[in-house]
């Protein structure tokens, strides 16, 4: 990510940080813990009886509203938040519930971490704004090529395959890389590269003209799903196995072409459509099984996105900075609160960034109903946890922090208690 001059806002008035030091009883009540409550409450006045005012338990002004320190989400989009272009019924209230409307009365942070793109993240926030009728905004967003912006100033001409039109390519330019170069490019050079394919006047428009005889193309980047999977498959398999990049010739060991990227490794997504439909990892093994049938060797190839543990930690690097420029915490969370659709890519990626010594803080994965994984059906990853709909996942959370913020404060009254009969 680019480095960048990080500013922390001032506290508004009426806002006040929740921590575990300080809470309410407002703050953490919750109906099915009312034994635990009751404890507290007898603790509390216990301590009033034997001695000293044991203090700061007093209840918020009604204006107020409370943003905690403690924990944070991240959300999966695509199956979790929309499907098909269009919010799962519950998304919006859980976005609501984070925000504030919820009987706690405390904000949550939250991030949108998507193995989907093919669009800038700008684009991508515009659309989940409106699904999701609040406002996005980029510093909270991950697309799956996101990471791929950190890669801009090692390669000089590199190829972006997918997505619509010429907007992958866009995409990559406002990310900082040089030279870049399409499928269609290619085509436009030479007509006879993809035999099954002619490009439309607007694509033959849109396509920028140059000498491929004489261009090296120093690496390949799958930015978003392809169009066009024989056409894109005959050019990635061209560069894979030529001489340094440069299309029209052929490696004696097929060990000199350039190296690939993809932006995510899902073999299936959730859409409109009542099945699962395939994504960019059938586009990778596709290429993988025919790389083998026509060199005899394995291919090399790099995935970005969800489950890789590089894609959690940008994700903790743009929490963590999205906590401190919006909320001026400038300390990582104790919690973050995954929820996705995905056992393979989503619950798979935040139990192993959890269980690696580079997460830094607790990751708790939350599985929902409403995308890839189907009632009856057994994940190949476990979740923490697994509910019907992103608005559960958003109210176990909560109530879950709530209830060990809860424990804490009967265990703090407790000891404080002790220490004041021993006096």
């Amino acid at each position: 990510m680019p480095n960048q001059i990080l500013l922390s806002p001032p506290a508004k008035p009426g806002l006040r940080r929740l921590s575990s030091i300080s809470a309410t009883f407002q703050e953490l009540a919750l109906g099915d813990a009312h034994e635990t409550a009751a404890a507290m409450e007898m603790a509390k006045h216990r301590l009033e009886e034997a001695g000293p005012k044991a203090g700061d338990i007093t209840p918020p002004s009604p204006q107020e509203t409370m943003f905690t320190d403690r924990y944070a989400f991240a959300f999966d989009i695509d199956g979790v938040l929309v499907r098909g272009g269009k919010p799962i019924p519950q998304a919006v209230e859980a976005m609501q519930v984070l925000n504030g409307q919820n009987e706690y009365g405390v904000k949550v942070p939250y991030i949108f971490v998507t193995n989907g793109g093919g669009k800038t993240e700008q684009e991508r926030c515009l659309d989940l704004s409106r699904q999701l009728e609040m406002e996005v905004s980029p510093g909270q967003f991950i697309c799956g090529h996101t990471p791929m912006r950190e890669m801009a100033q090692k390669y000089g001409t590199v190829l972006v395959v997918g997505g619509e039109g010429d907007k992958c390519r866009a995409v990559a330019e406002g990310y900082g890389f040089k030279d870049v170069v399409t499928p269609g490019d290619i085509i436009k050079d030479n007509n006879d590269t993809t035999p099954f394919r002619k490009l439309t006047q607007d694509e033959t428009d849109n396509s920028r003209a140059r000498n491929f005889g004489e261009t090296e193309i120093e690496a390949i980047f799958v930015f978003a799903d392809s169009r066009d999977w024989a056409g894109d498959q005959q050019i990635i398999l061209d560069l894979l196995m030529s001489q340094h990049g440069r299309l029209g010739t052929r490696s004696e060991t097929f060990d000199e072409g350039p190296p690939i990227f993809f932006s995510h490794n899902d073999i299936v997504w959730s859409t409109s459509h009542n099945l699962t439909r395939i994504g960019m990892g059938a586009l990778r093994t596709s290429l993988e099984a025919m790389y083998r049938a026509m060199t005899g060797k394995e291919l090399n190839s790099t995935a970005f996105g969800k489950p890789q543990i590089g894609t959690f930690q940008f994700a903790t690097r743009l929490l963590q900075q999205w906590r401190r420029d919006t909320h001026g915490i400038n300390a990582p969370p104790e919690t973050v609160y995954f929820v996705g659709d995905t056992p393979e890519s989503d619950i798979r990626g935040t139990n192993e960034f959890n269980a690696s010594e580079l997460s830094g803080t607790t990751w708790y994965s939350i599985l929902v109903r409403t995308g890839v994984f189907q009632e009856g059906s057994k994940p190949a990853f476990h979740p923490n946890v697994t509910v019907d709909n992103v608005l559960e996942a958003v109210k176990y959370g909560i109530r879950r922090e709530v209830e060990k913020c809860l424990q804490c404060k009967v265990q703090q009254l407790s000891e404080q208690q002790e220490a004041v009969i021993e006096e």
